[in-house]
């Protein structure tokens, strides 16, 4: 341990003696200076053991020596040793009171005591103190090392840590969730953190920071974890107290290995999306045995249970500057919350990157199809279509159906849109899309040239008619015309755009027409005598 004043007084060859201060011996002793100095303060730096033989001030003036003690103390000096025998045959009355009055450590110097020895002792106990920490960083490191090299994951590791540094560890994702925690009880204490990693995973890496926690003598210190500038974990260690030399090179060291292992987990990472990607290929092929038996466990039982297909897409902001290849972009970002929470829930997902897309078949019902649907909803930039629970069998429909949900979210500007939304919703706000109504423009355009020249009401009677299912009569009394009149108009219709009103398909598309011109227009009904529009 470091040495202190109690130390240099149980030194049996240093025989010194307490004079003042015995309470306060504990503190640590970073230096042995000597100094004749009225005020030596201004070349000190705190923590010194300071030796005098009061060669230059009156020891023997009590207010002279409360002043100068008072200086020591303001300055951080931790003691004053006085040799005895030199300038003064003992130490002064006034020297002793002082320092018993303001509680200062005060140590008597037998003559045959040089200042010499004081020193080498205090520099080879702080000598020893350096190497033990070494070693026991060195012995941390192996044991560490170890430890990451263990089946069971960074939990063996965390645990190490945490005895090594008394006090706890936990580990987060590229996600900001938290992966795992030592002791247990930490778990608790290292979710109320989540923000504050998020923050430093917001920073360019390397990077760390301190936070004081809410519990008494808790002092956190987060650090990133991986070999680029993107953050790919975070380390959080809690302790009662600053890290010494030995806790540090642990900590050190725990970042280290944490660093390989994700940076070979990257690796690997890489290497399983190029297989989901074959895998891919072949249940979009209808090939769904042959990507049983390429899949083999990785997925666990995700081929076997109902599953979902999502399909994300994004495209560069028009004008933004270009990203910084190291952040992580929507997708990306996409893909972290959802394979966090699926490997939390000890489900499995398969995530292929496919240029501007990403393709996610998830566990219907699991974490990682929740987690996509929060993430997308709060993510900017972002478009993503689900397909309904399918089995592989089903894959290719299933893409189908996400694609299709991924085209309804980028027209409508939604963020998530899911293929039951689509089927229990109406087409009519499909409408809405500038290509339909260009083509109901065009191909209701000739009536309304012919209404526009004042020969007739078409669209108003087409519409009534079809309204009423070709009902003429009905159709006649909504316009206030006879039926007769209604049937020239009708023909007029066919003549014109040259269709027949007989044809089902027709009938669908001119209805759809005027659905979709209709909804563009602002109501042109004039009032009712009462103000109200009409219906």
């Amino acid at each position: 341990m470091s040495p202190t004043l109690a130390s240099l007084v149980q030194h049996s060859s240093l025989r010194l003696a307490v004079l003042a201060g015995e309470d306060r011996l504990d503190v640590p002793v970073r230096w042995a200076q000597v100094s004749e100095l009225p005020d030596p303060t201004p070349w000190l730096d705190g923590g010194e053991l300071l030796l005098m033989t009061a060669l230059k001030i009156d020891a023997a003036d009590p207010e002279t020596m409360r002043g100068y003690l008072r200086r020591l103390s303001a300055a951080g000096v931790v003691g004053l040793g006085f040799a005895a025998g030199v300038n003064y045959e003992q130490v002064p009355d006034a020297l002793v009171e002082a320092a018993r009055e303001a509680d200062f450590p005060l140590l008597e110097v037998p003559r045959r005591t040089p200042f010499i020895a004081i020193a080498k002792a205090v520099s080879a106990a702080i000598a020893a103190e350096q190497y033990r920490s070494v070693t026991a960083g060195f012995e941390a490191q192996r044991e560490l090392t170890r430890a990451a090299q263990s089946a069971e994951g960074p939990e063996v590791l965390l645990a190490r840590l945490a005895a090594h540094v008394d006090g706890w560890a936990a580990l987060y994702d590229a996600s900001g969730s938290l992966v795992s925690a030592a002791p247990a009880w930490a778990a608790r204490r290292a979710g109320r953190l989540v923000d504050d990693v998020v923050r430093l995973h917001g920073r360019q890496a390397p990077a760390s920071a301190v936070v004081s926690g809410s519990e008494a003598d808790d002092r956190v210190e987060l650090q990133t974890v991986g070999g680029g500038r993107r953050a790919r974990a975070v380390l959080a260690v809690g302790t009662g107290s600053p890290l010494g030399t030995a806790e540090r090179y642990a900590v050190n060291s725990a970042v280290a290995l944490l660093t390989l292992t994700t940076e070979r987990s990257r690796a690997l990472h890489d290497a399983e999306q190029r297989l989901s990607a074959a895998v891919l290929r072949m249940l979009l092929s209808g090939e769904d045995g042959h990507a049983r038996a390429v899949a083999g466990n990785l997925y666990g039982t995700l081929l076997d249970t109902p599953l979902r297909v999502v399909v994300a897409e994004t495209a560069p902001q028009s004008g933004a500057e270009p990203p910084d290849p190291e952040a992580p972009g929507p997708l990306e970002a996409l893909a972290d919350a959802v394979e966090s929470a699926a490997s939390r829930g000890g489900e499995s997902v398969l995530a292929v990157p496919d240029g501007s897309r990403l393709v996610l078949l998830v566990a219907d019902g699991g974490g990682g199809a929740a987690a996509c649907a929060a993430h997308a909803r709060g993510a900017e930039g972002l478009a993503v279509g689900v397909s309904a629970p399918t089995g592989i069998a089903a894959a290719t429909t299933a893409y189908k159906q996400a694609e299709q949900a991924l085209s309804i979210a980028r027209r409508r500007g939604a963020s998530l849109v899911e293929h039951e939304e689509m089927a229990a919703g109406s087409v009519l706000p499909l409408l809405a899309d500038d290509a339909v109504r260009a083509f109901a423009g065009g191909l209701l355009r000739p009536l309304h040239e012919h209404d526009a020249s004042g020969r007739g009401d078409l669209v108003a009677s087409l519409r009534a008619w079809l309204s009423r299912h070709g009902q003429w009569d009905a159709a006649a009394a909504d316009l206030g015309v006879h039926r007769h009149t209604l049937r020239y108009r009708m023909r007029r219709v066919e003549e014109i755009l040259g269709r027949s009103l007989d044809d089902p398909d027709a009938r669908m598309e001119l209805w759809l027409a005027l659905k979709a011109t209709h909804s563009a227009e602002p109501d042109r009904s004039p009032p009712e005598a009462d103000g109200r529009p009409r219906g």
